[in-house]
């Protein structure tokens, strides 16, 4: 069967409890960039159920990721800013459709790739390679409050918001490093652990996690140019609906010996809801 077809399985890392809070320092983009987490971890080794099989489709609010077709009209990804509105513009459409929420405001991009090589030619980040999720409720409100007037920031975290990963090849399918996402209905809030999250330009927070057998992992094998994942990484609603999907790359053992590298782009999206 082709690998499309197939589920897997595949080591994946969990932060090891501890007394100490972890402390994550970003990574420098290049050649050298790794991953550097003040904490330790174990190696479990997990299923990871092809989520194209899914019936119905998984979705932002019951899984906290979907995956949807978009066929970008962006050709080289390396030369974003060349574009960067247009693909802002598609991208928030795509997110709004899928979420429905009522207007957005994208603030991040971030190339990546598991290529030393790669890294260093195109000065990019290597894989999250680590069991996450982007924001606590604490470090959530703070992103919000930081990028919107003060106003307008402070009547918007009193409203529902949230925070929406948009999530692509590059270049060709992915079939090394490629994104594991966790059914937010197995997840317990016992599970995560706040962390400090260190980067040049500003200090947060976001989410390690622990190990708990009752986690359901997915992936969307090859994905291609034209598709997007979409992650919800926070989601200020209490009702019920899924409100964070953690995430990792990992090495599929069902990947040829010569697949191509991975390259990839994640978006980040603050999603309105009126």
């Amino acid at each position: 069967m082709a690998i499309h077809e197939l589920d897997t399985r595949a080591s994946i890392r969990y932060l090891l409890p501890s007394v100490e809070q972890p402390i994550y320092i970003a990574s420098t983009p290049g050649a050298d960039a790794a991953l550097n987490i003040g904490a330790e971890f174990e190696d479990r080794e997990v299923a990871i159920h092809n989520a194209r099989r899914l019936n119905p489709q998984a979705t932002l609010d019951r899984q906290g990721f979907a995956l949807v077709p978009h066929q970008t009209l962006i050709k080289d990804f390396y030369r974003l800013e060349l574009n960067r509105t247009d693909y802002e513009d598609e991208i928030t459409a795509l997110v709004l459709a899928a979420s429905g929420g009522s207007h957005a405001l994208v603030f991040d991009h971030t190339l990546r790739s598991d290529s030393r090589q790669i890294r260093g030619d195109r000065t990019t980040r290597e894989p999250a390679s680590v069991i996450h999720n982007d924001y606590t409720d604490a470090s959530a409100k703070k992103r919000l409050l930081d990028l919107l007037p003060d106003g307008e920031g402070q009547a918007r975290a009193g409203q529902r918001f949230a925070i929406i990963n948009v999530w692509r090849s590059v270049r060709g399918s992915v079939l090394r490093s490629p994104l594991a996402c966790c059914d937010a209905s197995t997840l317990a809030d016992e599970d995560l652990v706040a962390s400090e999250r260190r980067a040049q330009e500003r200090v947060g927070e976001l989410e390690l996690v622990c190990w708990n057998p009752a986690h359901r992992w997915y992936y969307y094998p090859e994905m291609h140019y034209g598709e997007a994942l979409l992650i919800k990484t926070f989601d200020s609603a209490t009702d019920g609906r899924a409100r964070r999907s953690i995430h990792t790359a990992f090495d599929n053992p069902l990947a040829p010996a010569d697949a191509p590298a991975r390259e990839s782009i994640e978006s980040r999206l603050l999603v309105f809801f009126d």
